[in-house]
């Protein structure tokens, strides 16, 4: 998914055709926003501290709430009425909760149309009455005017790449909620919580990860032959068949499957001597690094695999012998959907667990 992003490199689901160029494509540091690999580990929880005690409902959210940040702290003194939300994703956490941005970013990355809108963004603004969203049509870079003209009371920039230059402006407009600690590196509960409580809602955005949360141990029940499987996310190139990149379990995209009762081999995850780091560029020399794989995922489609297939190093790997693997299709709204949240996991669950079903079978 590639989140849009302002003066950067985009975040996450880039172009295969790019993914080797950007080993450090985020906003402040080199770190890709490769769908955020979360900066700690999934459990980690933003520092997000009321005044007071903490509400045990939206009626008894207590003000000012402090909200903590890479950039420091953000103070509110009310309930926001406006809520604008940039970059990848943060109005669909506004969406589910059921408010509606003044107006959002459009999606860069996944969208059919020239909407602006991934399929589950559309679903939820129509399920809300909402027929003409104020969309930025900001992919190239933040549009600040567009953003101050909205009038804010907050922005939501939870999952994002600002650097610092573009918080100092944005906090000018409204108060930021920006990410914990990195760029892209958000993970989903983080990105709902932090957003919800952004939102004076901390409590509904906990009952939205709990539903989630439920909602992803059930249907991952549903597919029992996927429980304990090793897998690894990893993107090949047809231009370019010396290399490979791996998303680590640090990343949002292979921290989502291990949620969903997959585990990375120990092959690669030894080879990870910084826990924050979201990806790794190797050479296809240490292609064996993936031999203990049951299956793979990654971007691209058939011609790729049978590039890769044919390839007299990367065609040894066991998994792509058998043809044990997912191959989403670059731009769609499923390669989209690979930094979750809770819209595009509802839309999109069912059929990735297929497609990872369908790839465990071949182990048969």
């Amino acid at each position: 998914m590639k989140p849009t992003r302002s003066s950067l490199v985009k975040p996450l689901l880039f172009s295969l055709t790019l993914v080797f160029a950007l080993a450090g494509c985020s906003s402040s540091s080199s770190s890709s926003p490769s769908a955020s690999a979360p900066a700690e580990s999934a459990s980690a929880s933003p520092e997000v501290s009321p005044a007071a005690s903490p509400a045990a409902s939206a009626e008894a959210a207590q003000y000012p709430i402090v909200i903590k940040h890479a950039f420091g702290e953000t103070t509110l003194t009310s309930k926001p009425e406006r809520v604008v939300t940039i970059q990848w994703a943060n109005h669909d956490v506004a969406l589910a909760l059921g408010v509606v941005p003044v107006g959002f970013s459009a999606a860069n990355y996944g969208v059919q149309d020239d909407s602006g809108l991934l399929p589950w963004t559309a679903k939820k603004l129509k399920e809300l009455g909402v027929d003409k969203p104020n969309v930025f049509q900001d992919t190239d870079g933040l549009d600040f005017e567009a953003i101050s003209d909205a009038n804010p009371d907050v922005i939501l920039a939870a999952y994002s790449g600002i650097t610092q230059e573009d918080y100092d402006v944005l906090s000018k407009i409204a108060p930021v909620v920006a990410y914990p600690t990195a760029p892209w590196l958000t993970t989903w509960r983080e990105q709902v919580l932090l957003n919800a409580t952004g939102m004076g809602m901390k409590a509904e955005g906990e009952q939205l990860i709990k539903d989630t949360e439920k909602q992803i141990r059930d249907k991952a029940a549903e597919h029992p032959s996927l429980q304990g499987k090793k897998v690894v996310w990893v993107n090949f190139s047809a231009k370019d068949m010396s290399k490979l990149h791996i998303y680590t379990p640090a990343d949002p995209r292979g921290e989502f499957l291990q949620e969903l009762g997959l585990v990375y081999p120990e092959s690669v995850t030894k080879q990870i001597t910084d826990p924050k780091n979201y990806s790794l560029n190797l050479s296809a020399e240490n292609a064996d690094m993936l031999n203990d794989a049951d299956i793979l995922v990654g971007y691209g489609g058939e011609d790729l695999y049978q590039a890769v297939k044919a390839d007299p190093l990367l065609g040894k790997i066991p998994a792509i012998q058998r043809g044990s693997v997912v191959f989403i299709g670059d731009g769609t709204p499923l390669a989209a959907s690979g930094n979750p949240n809770p819209l595009s996991i509802a839309y999109t669950l069912d059929e990735y667990l297929g497609l990872l079903d369908g790839a465990v079978s071949k182990l048969q």
